[in-house]
């Protein structure tokens, strides 16, 4: 298997970073989406238009993004030679990428919120909630390309 994993290498990554910018561009973009759906009138059609918008967002694109990058994730782990394990950059991006899925289920709950409009959150707070993947990324592309610890 790890002869295996070795000679994929290139393929994995390519998938795994594909996966990775599918989930990033969704988790950038649902928030977005909470913004201007706090603002709409519930029952509206601009309300019902921002429901439809966000279940495809978030079922079709980030989720199945979300799964793909920790499947291929998990293969780059496990190729032979591509971890120091007693590097402390790789502990801080798994960290991060912890972080990044509570996040992807928080945006999850709060999908579930308003189309069941029971959402009670000011658009600010979606605005706010926008920043938190970005400051992921950041954390993850430093550790990755970087690996400054």
């Amino acid at each position: 298997m790890s002869e295996l994993l070795t000679t994929a290498y290139p393929w994995i990554k390519s998938l795994h970073l594909i996966a990775v910018i599918a989930w990033m561009a969704g988790m950038l973009y649902l928030p977005r989406l909470f913004v201007y759906h706090a603002d709409a009138e519930v029952g509206s059609d601009k309300s019902e238009t921002f429901k439809v918008m966000e279940r495809r967002l978030l079922r079709a694109i980030m989720n199945p993004a979300m799964l793909l990058t920790f499947v291929f994730g998990a293969l780059l782990l496990g190729t032979p030679g591509v971890i120091d394990w007693g590097a402390f950059w790789i502990w801080i991006k798994l960290a991060a990428v912890a972080g990044m899925t509570v996040a992807h289920h928080i945006f999850g709950k709060w999908r579930k919120d308003f189309a069941e409009d029971r959402n009670t959150r000011p658009s600010g707070t979606f605005r706010l909630a926008n920043e938190i993947p970005t400051l992921f990324l950041i954390i993850i592309v430093i550790m990755v390309i970087a690996r400054p610890f």
